[in-house]
């Protein structure tokens, strides 16, 4: 059997074997996504009415603010999501069963590869499941084409593939499951300060750059673009280069510890 056959195999191996995880112990999943879901709800019907009409200059519109809302959940929806694999992958490493894999005559890619394939579609399906909770309650991007909705698409998974990766290494570098939930926490808290809930014009001159620059207001934007068609500008080429770079970061990073961590 060749190398690449080898790694094909080992790592659909290992896919299976997390997802089997996910299936059998869903309220970790389930837990993690009920916070986007609870602020989408939040945002629109408490808030929704006020936020509009700060946001847009001019009278209420909670249907307006749903809109401008989803496309910052879907990516807060990512960041939820990922938590939960900086949690498994800490007890995988606690629990001994990564050392038990070094043993074996498995290839030592398919470990993580495994890990972060089952995990990209663990928030692909979180995705799913928060985008069809705003089509309920009135989310439509009736003007965006096809080509729009698959480069939509593509972004997410970008995005999932790059925070998923260092969500990896931030579970790897845990020594509990504890201390890798508390690591991962900026994956849900920087979207709080993004343009997810209110645009970046409205902060305060000092903090604008934090919120703009960081990796998820240039997604939110060129996600609001494709749904919604609103200018996309610098953001598309930004969001690419941060997800491009996460990923490569996260790969070498947790690369690094499985080689050498003992534990």
């Amino acid at each position: 059997m060749s190398s690449l056959s080898l790694a094909v195999r080992d790592s659909s191996t290992m896919l299976r074997r997390n997802l089997l995880h996910v299936r059998r112990y869903p309220s970790l999943t389930l837990n993690l996504l009920l916070t986007p879901i609870v602020l989408l709800l939040l945002f629109v019907y408490v808030f929704g009415e006020v936020m509009s009409a700060g946001i847009g200059g001019g009278g209420a519109d909670r249907s307006a603010y749903l809109a401008y809302l989803v496309p910052g959940l879907l990516l807060m929806t990512i960041g939820s999501a990922t938590i939960g694999t900086a949690v498994s992958v800490s007890m995988d490493m606690s629990e001994g069963i990564i050392a038990r894999f070094r043993t074996m005559a498995i290839h030592r890619g398919s470990v993580l590869v495994g890990r972060v394939v089952g995990s990209v579609l663990q928030s692909v399906a979180g995705v799913v499941l928060v985008g069809a909770v705003a089509v309920a309650i009135g989310f439509r991007a009736e003007g965006a084409t096809a080509l729009e909705w698959l480069a939509a698409f593509g972004l997410l998974v970008l995005v999932a593939l790059a925070l998923t990766w260092i969500a990896v290494g931030m579970g790897m570098v845990s020594p509990n499951a504890e201390a890798a939930s508390n690591n991962a926490l900026p994956l849900i808290v920087l979207p709080l300060v993004s343009s997810a809930f209110v645009p970046v014009e409205a902060m305060p001159g000092w903090f604008r750059p934090i919120a703009e620059y960081q990796p998820f207001t240039p997604a939110i934007e060129t996600l609001r673009g494709l749904l919604l068609g609103t200018e996309i500008g610098h953001n598309g080429p930004l969001a690419v280069a941060w997800c491009l770079g996460l990923t490569t970061l996260g790969y070498f990073w947790s690369k690094s510890l499985f080689n050498r961590d003992p534990r």
